[in-house]
């Protein structure tokens, strides 16, 4: 599903990634930990194509069997927005739209019909148990709510691979648990790939993997 090799990412004089080998399996559960500064977060970055690896040393990564070295950025925003889906820590929701019309925005990104995107968001935030908060904004909804709005955004497009970067950081301890059981569900009825940086370790044990990274290695596997 992934294959990334010789992943190396300077930003100035700063070496950050040094040379990250990382093979991931289709369905696979990953998760990635270690002490802040060890380069996890920008590791998952280039992974999802949200930055560059550093062009001056031979690398290679492949999506799904596909190179994404030489890509346009315009390739890469449509490998994004329909092949990929995106957690953060802080739910990154839009504070003037609805959670329905939150949920909707990357299919209507993409060009799907209005109403095929609406019922779609629907069935998702009914399959997250938010069927009564479709017309509700972020401000009216709990920060457990609000991340599992931005768990329904990422799911729209049915993309094979999720990326979180401390998705449950900002939640309280229930939330979080119900947030980490959630994955796991959705990898076992939809087959997706789940990389999730986290200093949760809770989570980061429950992972197929956990990957252990140290001053932008990866040590352990």
């Amino acid at each position: 599903m992934i294959h990334a090799k010789n992943i190396h990412k300077y930003f100035g004089d700063l070496h950050v990634l040094k040379g990250v080998d990382l093979d991931i399996k289709g369905g696979e559960i990953i998760s990635i930990v270690g002490p802040s500064g060890a380069g996890k977060t920008t590791l998952l970055q280039i992974l999802g194509t949200l930055d560059k690896a550093s062009g001056n040393s031979e690398y290679e990564l492949k999506i799904n069997e596909q190179q994404i070295n030489s890509l346009s950025d315009k390739d890469l925003a449509k490998i994004r927005n329909e092949q990929l889906g995106f957690i953060f820590q802080f739910h990154q929701l839009l504070p003037e739209f609805t959670a329905l019309e939150n949920v909707m925005i990357p299919g209507l990104i993409k060009g799907m019909n209005r109403a095929e995107t609406e019922k779609r968001g629907k069935e998702l935030l009914d399959y997250l148990g938010l069927s009564h908060r479709f017309n509700h904004k972020p401000s009216e909804l709990s920060g457990g709510e609000q991340q599992r709005v931005a768990v329904a955004r990422a799911l729209l497009n049915n993309p094979k691979i999720i990326f979180a970067d401390e998705p449950s950081g900002n939640l309280d301890s229930e939330s979080a648990e119900n947030l980490h059981k959630l994955f796991f569900k959705l990898r076992d009825e939809f087959g997706q790939t789940f990389i999730i940086v986290t200093h949760n370790e809770e989570l980061a044990n429950m992972a197929d993997r956990k990957l252990t990274m140290v001053d932008g290695q990866i040590i352990d596997q």
